[in-house]
Formats: C-alpha cells, sequence, structure tokens
C-alpha cells in the first residue's frame, strides 16, 4: 500500500497563494482594515479605533526593531489591564520577539528568575510596579533589560525607573512598520510561567498557531459573535489573558480596559459602555455578587461570563444570575493557552431547578472547539477511563492548543508529552456523557482567586522556620477566594510558635496570595514510611479535593 499511487500529491504543493502561516496578528490587521473606525479600546476616558489601534501596535512595532529588537528576542511586560498591555500583544509579536507578560502579584525574587530565564532584553513597566521591579532588576544575575515607563494618569504615585515612556516611543515609531509574520506559525509568540511545584517555575512557550486557533476557540466557546464589548476583569498576564486580546481583534470587538476589579466601577462600566462578556476567576464574580449596589432583576444589564480556578460553588453561580451574569465553566492551564475546555451547555439546563443546573455547569467538560480532545487516562495503561463517574485518572489534553513545550527544560517536556498527551496532572473522572470533572491536583496546587500556589513551595518557606519540624499545606474552601493555603504544622519538640508568627514568617518570604491565611498545629497524620497522608488533611478543612486514599 505504501507504494501506491496518489495523484493527488503531484504538484499540488503550498505556495504563497494558498499556504499561509496562521497568526493572532492577521486579526487586528483584517478589523483595522475592514472596521477602521469602530471603537477598539475605551479607559478612563481615552478610548481608539481599530485603525488607531493598528497605528500604535506598528508604531511601537517599529521602534522595538530599531532597538534591534527580533526573532527570538523576549520583552517582558509588569503592566495592569490598560491599553499598552493590549497593545504589546501585537507589537512585540510583530518584530518576530515573544511576549513575556509578568505576574504583577509576584516578588522580587520571582521576577528576577523569570527576567533571567527567559533573557528578557526589554521590559514595560507601570509606576505601580516600579518598586518591585527595581528590587528585581538588582537580582539578576545576568544583563540587565531596558526599562520602558507606562504612565497612567489614573495611577498616582509610584516611580519612574524607565530610560523612555512608552508613548514618546509610540510617537517614534514608523506608523508604515512592516510586520514579520512568521515563517512558520509554530513559532513562539509568548513566553509565561507556572506556579513552581518544586524548585523554580517552568517558562510555557506558545506558539502562533496555537494563539489564533484558541483566539477563535474563545469566541466559538464563550458566544461572543461579532463586536462583542469585552470587559477586563481577567488579567492580561495570566495566560496572556486567556488569549482574548487577540480574540476581541478577531471578533472586531471592544476592549474595556479596567485597572484594577472593583464592584462599582465594574457595574459602571457595564452600563456606560454596554459590556457583553467578560471573564474571571470565581472571586470576582463572588465580589460583583456581594457587592452592596449590585443591580439586581430587571435593573441588571445581561453579560455573559466565563468562569475558571477551581470548580465554581453553587451559591456563586446562582447569584452571578441574579445580577444579570450567566457564566459558563471553563478549564485549563497555562500550558494549555488557558481555557482549552468547557462545559459546553445542553438544551433543558437553563429548566433545571437552580442546584440541579448548578451541578451541571460545575463540571470542566469536553474539549474547546478547535483543541483536538481531552479527557481522563489511565496514566499507566494510557487508556481512557470509564465514563461512570467514579474510576480516577489523569486528565489530559491533546490538540493545536498545546504549548511548544517548557523553556530550557528538555526532560519536563517530554515528561509532559508522554504517550502523545499533554499530563496536566489533575486527577478526575469522566461522567456518561464524557463531561470531564476533576477530582484532585496530583501536584498538589491551590487555586486561590485564579491564581496557582504551589503547596510545595510554601511548605519550602515553613521548613524554614526554626521551630517547625513537619509542614503540610493543602486548600482550605473559602467564600471569597474560592480556597486559600492552610498549614498544618508540627513543632520541634520544646519549641512554641504562634498562628500569627507562622503566617508573618511567610509573608517575609513569599507573596502575600501565597501565604497561608491559616495554620493547624499538632501531630501530622504519616504512613508507615514517612509519607504526610495529605488526602486526612484534606478531610480536616473540608476540602472539595478531598478523595479517598
Amino acid at each position: 500500500m505504501s507504494d501506491r499511487h496518489n495523484q493527488y500529491n503531484l504538484g499540488l504543493d503550498k505556495t504563497p497563494a494558498n499556504y499561509v502561516p496562521l497568526t493572532p496578528l492577521s486579526f487586528l490587521a483584517r478589523s483595522a482594515a475592514v472596521y477602521p473606525d469602530h471603537v477598539s479600546t475605551v479607559y478612563e476616558g481615552r478610548s481608539f479605533t481599530w485603525a488607531q489601534t493598528y497605528e500604535r501596535c506598528r508604531r511601537f512595532a517599529s521602534w522595538l526593531a530599531g532597538k534591534g529588537i527580533g526573532v527570538g528576542d523576549t520583552v517582558a511586560a509588569m503592566l495592569p489591564n490598560v491599553p499598552a498591555m493590549n497593545e504589546v500583544h501585537f507589537a512585540v509579536p510583530m518584530t518576530g520577539a515573544v511576549l513575556n507578560a509578568l505576574n504583577i502579584r509576584l516578588d522580587a525574587p520571582s521576577i528576577a528568575f523569570q527576567l533571567d530565564h527567559g533573557g528578557a532584553k526589554i521590559i514595560l513597566v507601570d509606576p505601580e510596579f516600579a518598586g518591585v521591579i527595581s528590587d528585581a532588576l538588582a537580582q539578576m544575575t545576568g544583563p540587565k533589560p531596558l526599562v520602558i515607563d507606562v504612565d497612567d494618569a489614573a495611577f498616582k504615585g509610584g516611580k519612574r525607573i524607565g530610560e523612555i515612556d512608552y508613548e514618546t516611543a509610540v510617537a517614534e515609531g514608523d506608523p508604515n512598520f512592516t510586520a514579520i509574520l512568521p515563517q512558520d506559525e509554530w513559532d513562539a509568540i509568548a513566553l509565561s510561567y507556572t506556579s513552581g511545584t518544586t524548585g523554580n517555575p517552568k517558562g510555557v512557550v506558545t506558539h502562533h498557531r496555537g494563539a489564533y486557533l484558541n483566539a477563535v476557540s474563545n469566541i466559538l466557546a464563550g458566544n461572543l459573535g461579532q463586536h462583542p464589548v469585552y470587559l477586563w476583569t481577567l488579567p492580561m498576564f495570566h495566560c496572556n489573558g486567556w488569549c482574548f486580546p487577540w480574540t476581541i481583534a478577531a471578533a472586531a470587538g471592544i476592549n474595556v480596559c479596567l485597572r484594577k476589579v472593583e464592584p462599582t466601577k465594574i457595574f459602571e462600566l457595564i452600563k456606560q459602555h454596554g459590556v457583553t462578556h467578560m471573564c474571571g476567576a470565581p472571586i470576582v464574580y463572588n465580589t460583583l455578587i456581594n457587592a452592596p449596589d449590585a443591580p439586581k432583576g430587571n435593573a441588571a444589564r445581561r453579560v455573559v461570563g466565563l468562569i475558571a480556578g477551581a470548580a465554581p460553588p453553587v451559591a456563586v453561580l446562582e447569584g452571578a444570575e441574579s445580577i444579570g451574569i450567566k457564566l459558563t465553566h471553563v478549564y485549563g492551564l497555562t500550558e494549555v493557552y488557558g481555557p482549552a475546555s468547557v462545559c459546553a451547555e445542553q438544551p433543558g439546563w437553563d429548566e433545571l431547578p437552580a442546584p440541579a443546573r448548578a451541578s451541571m455547569k460545575r463540571r470542566q467538560g469536553v474539549s474547546y472547539p478547535l483543541e483536538e480532545a481531552v479527557t481522563v487516562i489511565n496514566p499507566q495503561t494510557m487508556q481512557e477511563v470509564a465514563r461512570d463517574g467514579e474510576t480516577i485518572g489523569e486528565v489530559m489534553f491533546r490538540g493545536n492548543i498545546v504549548m511548544k513545550g517548557y523553556l530550557k527544560n528538555e526532560k519536563a517536556t517530554k515528561e509532559a508529552f508522554e504517550g502523545g498527551w499533554f499530563h496536566t496532572g489533575d486527577l478526575g473522572v469522566l461522567d456518561e456523557h464524557g463531561y470531564v470533572i476533576i477530582k484532585d491536583r496530583s501536584k498538589d496546587i491551590i487555586i486561590s482567586g485564579g491564581e496557582n500556589i504551589s503547596s510545595v513551595e510554601v511548605e519550602d518557606i515553613l521548613y524554614k522556620h526554626p521551630a517547625v519540624l513537619f509542614a503540610a499545606v493543602v486548600a482550605k474552601p473559602d467564600p471569597k477566594w474560592g480556597e486559600v493555603p492552610c498549614a498544618f504544622v508540627e513543632l520541634k519538640d520544646g519549641a512554641s510558635a504562634s498562628e500569627a508568627d507562622i503566617i508573618a514568617f511567610c509573608r517575609t518570604h513569599m507573596s502575600g496570595f501565597k501565604t497561608p491565611k491559616a495554620v493547624v498545629f499538632g501531630p501530622i497524620p504519616k504512613t508507615s514510611t514517612g509519607k504526610i497522608q495529605k488526602f486526612l488533611l484534606r478531610n480536616e478543612v473540608g476540602s472539595t479535593k478531598a478523595i479517598s486514599a
């Protein structure tokens, strides 16, 4: 059969006429050409059209190229959800370079590691974060990046530590700059760092093809349609805003930028701009639900919201509906560009009683429209588990919306792709309809307010305390954050420490959001070989992740 003549293989090759590498940069060029006068971005009294946004991106790309930035280089950004953060998602890859959007909640040592590891040549900095960036630059071991200040009239205070201001750089650039499009859609577009489970975090490298496909998948899975009005409640640094900078360009929508999640401000923007869509972690929606000025019933404008993180509590799903937000649960990781599965809604769900409807919508679901597959697999046999809602396996993805791999970490990359699937490290089951339901996290990642916290990282700090003999950290349910770190501590003989002492010690060694919010003292249960039995600790705090041993 291998020698059989195939008439379709002859003379039907790829040419520039019939094959162009996929890149989300094409979305911006198209919207600027087709809808030049449509509003692209609004923020604090300023607004831009798609033609203006395209010009600003080309100008900044030109300026970057003039500084020698090109293929294989890294440009970092430490910015909130301001227009510049959206623009660099296009301007940086227009030069052939890779964007490294930094988590604005990280501490200086973590940032220093990422800048060194990724080799950032330029970093854009908001004045609010000038202090932590200054500290990070001082702690770097390699060449320091050139700093660009991104001033924001909406923020009072902070320092200016850059060599040039962003708006000045934009003004100096060429509006007719020709973007350097990828020769191969497999070329890198972004670098994002995971929360480290042991040691330093891993650098996730994503490509133009995946960014393009996930951007379109967002439109389909989130029912965005054409010209959505999208409110930026999700941090753009988080998995590149789940690819939504590129999604909104593809849909020629409006980016309603938001510096900080503030309920009153959010309700004002929803009303003022006619917001149609938003994304966020359960804490964002919970904050809105419990806001004293939350519009109820007919006073609430209908908004479609995507929610991710720990499975949203029933109270959040019901409460969101009461203020006009219809939620769809999505699931993913940095390695799959953010959400790559969705709890696809079925006919009849809306007629179910609220508790039943919420239980259906809490599942992690099925693959995104343009992702090949997500399922639960027995990692020993690499066979899909039974669809019985009970047989536990590992959640795995496969398809075009999966990272290239981990930067400078071939071993971890090979392990992640073993058997032809991406191994998430999450444990789950399949229900009778093939929907994924996560039961636990094999690497004990805690999802707090949409942020990943490594229990191992927190434990490492706890073990540095002179009074601590054994330590274990698990997720404790929290009405505000979804879940928070809870530390179990066994003290050394004759030693003493209070809960306040332990928490204060942790706070001096790591970012505030990672510190334990509760400490339980006493003997920690272990197996005969000395392994800590975390499932018992999860049971003790009432974790939703608790499963049988």
